[in-house]
């Protein structure tokens, strides 16, 4: 008969808590903090805001011809310990070259003052290098051009990875410059989060 008994104790407690939870409600002042659902995309750890062009160029561009790059890279294309020369900074583009025992590849970053100058001179790279396949989901715009380079934007920059200059195949068995660029592209995001 104990064990029949049990259930009713159970119940009983559950509905002794929950009274006592009512009064402790109810003498607060009646009315529970409420709170908002949340998600992993409302819950940033830091704000990312765009910046525009300045006098020097800044760090995200500095990244592209940085350690952290040349690391990501080699490991990316399957090559090794590749220094590129020297970066320069001039009219807002800041650029430099990988060079490799059989040939070599062009990174540059523009730095622009808008969204609207960003995208004339997005769309101006397209007018000039050609468009030979639009690429949807990366950074906030990006297209091969008609030689297999990539040109891309993120906030007010445009990327352009021109690998006219390697020599197929290249690194880990790359048998078209058009992987390698998107490649690249890729891997310089990566450096990019947060910058």
């Amino acid at each position: 008969m104990r064990n029949v008994r049990l259930p009713h104790l159970v119940i009983g407690a559950v509905v002794g808590l929950a009274i006592a939870v009512g009064a402790v409600f109810l003498l607060s002042g009646g009315s529970a903090p409420r709170r908002r659902a949340s998600t992993a995309a409302e819950t940033p750890t830091t704000l990312h805001v765009a910046q525009p062009a300045g006098a020097d160029p800044s760090v995200s561009a500095q990244m592209v011809c940085g350690s952290e790059a040349q690391r990501d890279l080699d490991r990316a294309l399957g090559v090794n310990g590749t220094v590129p020369d020297a970066p320069t900074w001039s009219d807002h583009l800041y650029s430099c070259r990988y060079v490799y025992p059989t040939g070599s590849m062009a990174l540059s970053v523009k730095e622009l003052a808008d969204r609207n100058t960003t995208t004339a001179y997005f769309n101006s790279l397209g007018e000039q290098l050609g468009v030979h396949k639009t690429i949807k989901g990366m950074a906030q715009g990006a297209f091969v051009t008609n030689n297999d380079s990539l040109v891309l934007r993120k906030d007010y920059k445009v990327l352009l990875v021109d690998t006219s200059g390697l020599p197929l195949p290249f690194g880990s068995n790359f048998d078209n410059r058009s992987d390698i660029a998107q490649t690249v592209g890729l891997t310089v995001l990566g450096c990019w989060t947060g910058a």
